[in-house]
């Protein structure tokens, strides 16, 4: 692992995700969009540059996580994005206050089998105030015996898989990386189910 905090690194789904809002971009402008887990934050300064009012996120408890986050902004001239300290699982004063979003970006938040419902809790009480937002993620599969699919269910969820050969994400030079390892990256957008069940 390069550093003890893993959002100091870009990984593999922070790019596959960022060409998604790429291949979206012309939907972006004026659309409201909270990356969580940011780190360096490459989907949301993608989503900023591409014309959307983004607000990035990452825990409140990893001060340098957050400070990657600005430095991303300013390196990228965009020194007016809000970067906000929001802890998954933690209904705290920013996460109440958070302005109404279109779009959440997620890249590689389901990492630690111990935060997936964290990780939902956080995406269902957004969705809930939000009905209308979807959360785009990409993850990458590190074991077959890992699943969100009775998180879903639980929260109310539900999840439309991505193809990544669908917006050009296939290509060895996105979806790879010179890290060892297993690095098979999916994409999904997870939304509020309706009230009937789908």
């Amino acid at each position: 692992v390069p550093d003890s905090q893993y959002g100091l690194y870009a990984w593999p789904c922070a790019v596959v995700l960022a060409q998604y809002v790429w291949v979206h971009r012309r939907s972006l402008p004026g659309r409201r969009v909270l990356e969580i887990g940011a780190g360096v934050s490459l989907p949301g300064v993608v989503a900023a540059r591409c014309g959307a009012q983004v607000t990035l996120s990452d825990s409140e408890e990893l001060p340098r996580c957050l400070q990657s986050c600005r430095r991303s902004c300013l390196l990228n001239r965009l020194p007016h994005v809000p970067v906000l300290g929001l802890t998954w699982g933690r209904v705290s004063p920013e996460l109440l206050s958070l302005a109404p979003v279109d779009i959440i970006l997620g890249s590689d938040v389901f990492f630690d089998p111990k935060d997936f419902e964290d990780v939902l809790t956080t995406i269902y009480f957004l969705l809930e105030k939000n009905p209308h937002a979807q959360f785009w993620t990409t993850y990458q599969v590190r074991s077959a015996d890992w699943s969100i699919e009775a998180l879903l269910c639980k929260w109310n969820l539900k999840n439309t898989h991505v193809p990544l050969h669908s917006f050009g994400a296939d290509k060895e030079h996105l979806a790879s990386s010179s890290l060892p390892g297993r690095h098979t990256i999916e994409m999904m957008i997870i939304s509020l189910a309706q009230s009937d069940g789908t």
